[in-house]
């Protein structure tokens, strides 16, 4: 029997169909004739058209749903299907991929499609006779047996199938005897392996993209569009990753397909508004913002979007010029937004404007109102404390400072680490470099792995005001060790020694100083300073000679001090 098959596939040059089993004449005649317009052979590109391979598939929607094999798919920008009848027609989305599987599903550019019908996951076991429909110009199909059907994904079996495939059949359905298909075909591990394997058809079906799905490994493998999620919350979170993993020119092509298929959802408007504000087109920008408060379900969201936007601009770009958007409009838009729904972010938005427009007062309190908000937080007191900045209040400065750092417990973590620095930063400007002093060493604490030569010279300037000089003395040649070419800690270090009357030590600074930088005037003005107050009055007179020479103020004084 097996070599009549054989020499009647020859004879009608069909392609060669192996069988393990007798091929019951009543299925052809009962729905393989209608099952091979569902089938089809898929063919992938390239970017610059090169083939890269192809695989058969099947249709399991009517408006152009199929599947296929992943493989063909790797690194492909372009795809279509050949029908039985030899018809072209263009893949034009990727719906779902699964390559451990090794399955796809994809969008065919198609009026109508005819599918398979898929097979409840129950409806074959162990010992079933299935069909193996190869490709679609077979008129005939081949018969085989299921081995093993084994529950993967708790809803899906992998089938193992006694059958020999014929060639190129992979990614062919597998059917029941009523034509239901439950499984695709995977690739054998041999021409002549008469054990082969199908995955569940239900499996690559149900295949879809998600709102994550912009990272996925196997969707990214693949050049052609693929289709925002169907569930709305999923989707937008897909606009959301998207902003930040796009190039731009295919990020505005994603969110006119979101507004395409969420029409009545506002945040397509506003992510094409924000599109539209970085190519300056600010009316346009402005049409699909007015769009989306009109669309919005919660307008407030809408008018603190808007804001935002504007916000950006006035602040950020205000070149070239749009009059609508300027910072009252940003104002008034936060408020509106506020009006509707009291939510504490729009107060902030509202701060945020007021700042901007040099209304600190006003600004701050608005900030006192949300101390007593869900958003009390470091930042938000860090924020008040601009604004006693930008007044002039280092009294209130440091109070907001403080208060950032109460939201914060001991022993600190490195969240704190930043207001404690800023807090350290203004002590110093005020003159408390002993407290000063303190916040750094707690900083130290927190930062030890990322500390600079930068940061030991900043402690030592506030130790030597809080006159901590051994303290300070060490916090520099720390910074020396760090950067050991700067002729600025040298000076500093020289500068100390001379201030604490270690007048040889101070000179020995003053000459690294002078091998570092020759040609600046600082190390000849401490090594001179410190020779005179050695009484070496003479060599200290020439190296202050020099000083002056070299630009510096100081010099005259001195010179004219120790000439005496």
């Amino acid at each position: 029997m097996r070599i009549n098959l054989i020499q009647t596939a020859k004879t009608l040059a069909l392609p060669l169909v192996l069988c393990m089993c007798y091929v019951s004449p009543a299925w052809a005649q009962s729905w393989v004739k209608k099952a091979t317009k569902s089938v089809f052979t898929v063919k992938t590109f390239s970017a610059d058209g090169t083939p890269l391979g192809s695989s058969i598939g099947f249709f399991t929607g009517q408006q152009g749903e199929a599947v296929s094999c992943f493989a063909p798919f790797r690194g492909a920008h372009r795809a279509f299907v050949v029908d039985a009848q030899g018809k072209e027609s263009p893949v034009d989305l990727i719906l779902g991929a699964n390559e451990t599987y090794d399955v796809v599903k994809f969008h065919v550019q198609v009026k109508k499609s005819q599918p398979l019908v898929i097979a409840a996951s129950a409806a074959i076991s162990q010992g079933a006779t299935v069909c193996l429909l190869p490709n679609a110009e077979a008129k005939q199909s081949t018969q085989g047996t299921v081995r093993k059907a084994e529950t993967f994904n708790d809803a899906y079996a992998y089938y193992t199938v006694a059958i020999t495939m014929p060639a190129e059949a992979v990614g062919a359905p597998l059917l029941t005897d009523a034509g239901e298909v439950v499984g695709l075909m995977q690739q054998p591990a041999s021409a002549a392996d008469t054990l082969c394997y199908a995955v569940s058809a239900a499996f690559a079906d149900d295949l879809k993209t998600s709102g994550l799905s912009i990272n996925d490994p196997a969707l990214r493998a693949i050049g052609i569009k693929k289709a925002l999620p169907a569930d709305e919350e999923q989707a937008q979170l897909t606009l959301f990753m998207a902003s930040a993993a796009l190039d731009s020119l295919s990020f505005a092509g994603l969110v006119d397909d979101f507004i395409a298929q969420f029409p009545r959802n506002p945040e397509g408007y506003q992510y094409r508004a924000q599109n539209l504000a970085d190519a300056d087109r600010y009316a346009d920008a402005d049409a699909d913002m007015a769009k989306a408060i009109s669309v919005a379900e919660h307008p407030d969201e809408a008018h603190y979007a808007y804001s935002r936007l504007i916000y950006q601009k006035a602040v950020y770009k205000p070149q070239p010029e749009y009059a609508p958007w300027n910072l009252d409009r940003a104002l008034d838009e936060a408020r509106k937004a506020y009006d509707i729904q009291p939510i504490p972010a729009y107060k902030q938005q509202q701060a945020y404007v007021l700042y901007a427009q040099k209304n600190y007062a006003e600004a701050f309190s608005v900030y006192e109102e949300l101390f007593t908000t869900n958003l009390r937080s470091a930042d938000l007191f860090y924020e008040a404390s601009q604004c006693k900045a930008m007044m002039n209040d280092s009294v209130g400065q440091l109070q907001m400072l403080d208060s950032a750092l109460t939201t914060f417990s001991r022993p600190y973590l490195k969240e704190a680490a930043p207001y404690i620095l800023l807090r350290a930063q203004t002590r110093m400007d005020v003159g408390r470099y002993r407290d000063a002093v303190a916040d750094l060493i707690d900083y130290e604490q927190l930062m030890q792995a990322q500390l600079t030569d930068r940061f030991y010279y900043m402690r030592h300037q506030a130790e030597v005001g809080g006159k901590l000089y051994q303290q300070a003395l060490n916090d520099i040649n720390r910074a020396i060790e760090m950067n050991p070419q700067s002729e600025l800690y040298l000076a500093e270090k020289a500068s100390l020694l001379v201030r604490v009357g270690m007048y040889d030590e101070a000179m020995a600074a003053a000459q690294d100083c002078i091998k570092v930088a020759p040609q600046l005037s600082d190390g000849y003005l401490f090594l001179g300073l410190a020779q005179c107050l050695k009484g070496q009055k003479t060599d200290g007179l020439k190296n202050l000679q020099r000083a002056k020479e070299l630009g510096d103020d100081q010099a005259d004084g001195l010179i004219e001090k120790y000439a005496r």
